[in-house]
């Protein structure tokens, strides 16, 4: 068995869709069960859908909200599909800092409020090997 990882581990794979109705499905016929409860993340206009995986990770479907947005260009560009991973950290202050420190690309200066009451920050694909890597701190462990 692999011991959980004390400081870092997989919280969700965020998916771009057109229609998370549409979209939730092919998860629901694998066995995933939505949470009912959908959030708008007005900033980044997007309406997020989660499902748990496991006992830590998730599948967030992300369909935009409105007709601008980092989601909705997203999709215009390369259509639906696989849009990030998030790893859930415990201090995303200090985890910023220690990735700046190492030479990485952040989007944002400091971490801003996401879905379900997380502070996040996302690595710059072009510092990461092309893949978008959001980090992720549940605001009550600030």
């Amino acid at each position: 068995m692999i011991p959980e990882l004390e400081n870092c581990h997989l919280d969700h794979i965020a998916i771009a869709v057109k229609s998370i109705n549409d979209s939730q499905k092919i998860y629901s016929d694998l066995g995933l069960v939505f949470d009912p409860k959908r959030e708008v993340v007005e900033d980044q206009s997007v309406t997020t859908s989660f499902a748990q995986i496991d006992q830590m990770a998730h599948i967030e479907l992300l369909e935009p909200f409105g007709d601008s947005g980092p989601i909705h260009t997203f999709i215009e560009k390369k259509g639906p599909g696989l849009h990030h991973l998030c790893f859930r950290v415990k201090d995303i202050v200090a985890k910023e800092k220690e990735l700046l420190e190492k030479g990485y690309i952040l989007l944002y200066p400091k971490a801003k409020l996401g879905a379900n009451s997380c502070l996040v920050n996302f690595i710059h694909p072009k510092s990461a090997g092309g893949v978008l890597i959001e980090i992720s701190q549940h605001k009550a462990t600030v």
